[in-house]
C-alpha cells in the first residue's frame, strides 16, 4: 500500500487528547508542516498549559499508509529518547505518543521543540559560514558527546532487546542495496565490496549508535551541541561504524574531494574527546572508514535509481570518489 496523505484534521484531534491526558487543562496549537525528512512527517506547534505557559513542540508522524517499520517505526525513536533522559546524551523530551491504527491511522509522538540551528559545517556556502571557533567547539563537543553515547549499557536502558548488527550484517546491508540498483551504477563496487568481505572484522562489543552522527544531526547555540536529533535509523551496532561516518564527515580525505571547514578539528584530536569520553581506545578503524564510504556510494546510486524510477532529473552523479577513497583505505 502506497503512502497517502495525513489526516491533519484527526491528527490534530487524536494530538490533542493525548497531550490534554499528559498534562491536564493545556491546550494544543495549530500543527505547521515542517520541511525536511522522509522517513516520517513532521509537525511544528505550541502547548499552553493550564497556568498559560506556552511552549513550543514538534511532532513525528509515520507516514499514512504505510507500515511504521524501521525508520518509519516513529514510537521506537520515542523509546529511545525517553532512555536518553539523564544520561549525558541530549536529546529532545517526548511528551506524549499515540500507536495509532496503522497503517490508515499513523503512530505519531510529540516531544520538546529544542532550540538551536542545525548545520553542516562543510556544506555551507562560502557566504555563510559559521566562525571558525564555533566549528571547532561544536564538533569536539559533538564527539564528546557521542563518546558518552557509546559508553551507555543498554540494557541498563531497557533497550537490550534489540538485534545487534555485526559488522558483516552491516556491510550485506549495503551490499544488497548495491544490488538493487541499476547496472550502470555498479561499476566499481565489486572490488572494494570483495576487499571488504576478505577483510570483515569479528564483532566487537556492541553498543547504542545513532547510525547517522554529525553534526547536521544536532542543534547548536553558539559553541554548545544542546540537542541529537534524527534518531530513525539507532540500532545496537559495533560503535566504530557511528565514529567513522562522523570522521568522514568531518574530514573528508583528498580522494573525496570535499570541501573541510575554517575551525575543524583533525581526526586525531576528535578521537582523543571520544576515548576520554567512553572511557576506552578505539582501534582498527580503516576498515569501518571503507565501509561507511561504500555505504555512502551505495546510497547515493540508490537515489539516483529512485530519481530515475520517478522520471526526475539529478545532479548526482555514480560515487567514483567514494569507492576510490575506500579502496585506498583498504590497501587495494
Amino acid at each position: 500500500m502506497p503512502a497517502v496523505p495525513i489526516d491533519e484534521t484527526e491528527l490534530y484531534q487524536r494530538a490533542s487528547e493525548i497531550l490534554a491526558a499528559a498534562l491536564p487543562g493545556s491546550a494544543l496549537g495549530d500543527l505547521q508542516p515542517l520541511q525536511g525528512g522522509t522517513s516520517s512527517i513532521t509537525y511544528h506547534s505550541t502547548v499552553t498549559s493550564a497556568a498559560g505557559a506556552t511552549e513550543r513542540v514538534v511532532l513525528k508522524v509515520a507516514p499514512a499508509g504505510l507500515a511504521p517499520t524501521k525508520n518509519r517505526d516513529v514510537l521506537r525513536q520515542a523509546r529511545l529518547q525517553r532512555a536518553l533522559q539523564g544520561t549525558g546524551v541530549p536529546a529532545p523530551r517526548v511528551l506524549a505518543e499515540h500507536p495509532g491504527s496503522p497503517p490508515e491511522i499513523p503512530p505519531f509522538f510529540v516531544m520538546s521543540f529544542e532550540d538551536g540551528d542545525c548545520v553542516e559545517p562543510n556544506s555551507l556556502p562560502s557566504d555563510a559560514q559559521l566562525p571558525a571557533g564555533e566549528v571547532r567547539l561544536r564538533e569536539l563537543e559533538a564527539a564528546r558527546i557521542i563518546g558518552v553515547l557509546h559508553s551507555l549499557d543498554h540494557s541498563a536502558l531497557d533497550l537490550g532487546n534489540e538485534p545487534v548488527v555485526t559488522p558483516a550484517e552491516e556491510l550485506d546491508r549495503w551490499v544488497q542495496s548495491y544490488a538493487a540498483t541499476d547496472e550502470d551504477l555498479q561499476a566499481g563496487n565489486e572490488e572494494v565490496r570483495d576487499l571488504l568481505l576478505a577483510s570483515t572484522p569479528p564483532p566487537a562489543s556492541s553498543t547504542l549508535i545513532h547510525g547517522d552522527f554529525r553534526l547536521g544531526n544536532t542543534l547548536s547555540k553558539g559553541n554548545t551541541v544542546v540537542s541529537v536529533i534524527d534518531w530513525e535509523i539507532w540500532a545496537l551496532s559495533d560503535p566504530r561504524v557511528d565514529l567513522s561516518w562522523m570522521l568522514m564527515m568531518c574530514n573528508p580525505d583528498k580522494t573525496l574531494g570535499r570541501p573541510i571547514a575554517d575551525g575543524m578539528p583533525s581526526n586525531e584530536e576528535l578521537i582523543a574527546v571520544y576515548e576520554e569520553a567512553r572511557g576506552s581506545k578505539v582501534e582498527d578503524l580503516n576498515w569501518f572508514a571503507a565501509l561507511v564510504r561504500y555505504k555512502q556510494a551505495a546510497v547515493t546510486c540508490l537515489l539516483i535509481r529512485n530519481a530515475r524510477r520517478r522520471g526526475q532529473a539529478t545532479t548526482m552523479v555514480p560515487p567514483v570518489a567514494l569507492l576510490a577513497s575506500a579502496k585506498e583505505l583498504l590497501g587495494g
